[in-house]
């Protein structure tokens, strides 16, 4: 008998866009178990790993995931939060991990104001979270972003915490948003809520030009498997 499955739910608001890609990659290419969370649901079904993947969450009117973290669901990713379960939030997830407070700081609005959409490359940082257990530090990785707010930005206080605590796991090697410290994804205080703006969903097969980002996903099926 193989390993057992882990179960990833995979949360769709309106406007979201990235759902799909998540969910195929974690199925079909992780080989993993996944479901789809709807914005309104107030039962998380069971998943082990929450994903808020990206797009427009709410057509990210007021803020970029400002009105996502008033959404029903989001009380119960909090709670889940709060007992260890472990969080993805790409892109616009990150975005609204941040509104949420689940996560430090907060996006602003890309250095040179416009959308960028381009592969970069990734430093690891770290690579004894949940979430780079297959990941080696000092790694270069190649993943894609899409955002016009990716531009993280943090008081001084909070910055110099995250560099101290080793919270920063991955950061640009050449920053294409203006994003403080050169940071491209973080941690939570515990460990097991993780925020990044590159999108590992689409850098999860080598047809696409990268599949470095499938151990995102890898990392953290093992890390349940191995609780």
């Amino acid at each position: 008998m193989g390993s057992r499955k882990v179960k990833f739910g995979i949360v769709v608001y309106p406007g979201t866009n990235c759902d799909m890609d998540t969910h195929y990659v974690i199925k079909e290419v992780a080989g993993e178990e996944a479901q789809y969370l709807w914005h309104e649901d107030l039962d998380l079904k069971g998943s082990q790993v929450v994903v808020l993947p990206g797009g427009f969450s709410y057509g990210d009117y007021l803020r970029s995931g400002a009105i996502a973290r008033f959404s029903p669901i989001m009380k119960k990713i909090k709670k889940f939060a709060e007992k260890g379960g472990l969080i993805i939030g790409i892109c616009n997830g990150f975005q609204i991990l941040l509104e949420s407070g689940l996560l430090p700081g907060a996006m602003l609005r890309n250095r040179g104001l416009r959308f960028i959409c381009s592969f970069e490359e990734l430093l690891v940082e770290n690579d004894e979270t949940p979430f780079t257990l297959l990941y080696t530090k000092g790694e270069r990785l190649r993943m894609p972003i899409a955002h016009i707010d990716g531009n993280y930005f943090a008081e001084i206080d909070v910055l110099s915490e995250l560099e101290r605590e080793r919270r920063i796991v991955f950061r640009y090697i050449n920053n294409p948003n203006g994003s403080a410290h050169d940071l491209a994804g973080i941690i939570s205080k515990k460990g097991n809520v993780f925020g990044l703006m590159p999108h590992p969903e689409r850098a999860s097969e080598a047809l696409l030009g990268s599949a470095d980002g499938l151990r995102v996903f890898l990392s953290a099926a093992k890390y349940v498997r191995e609780s």
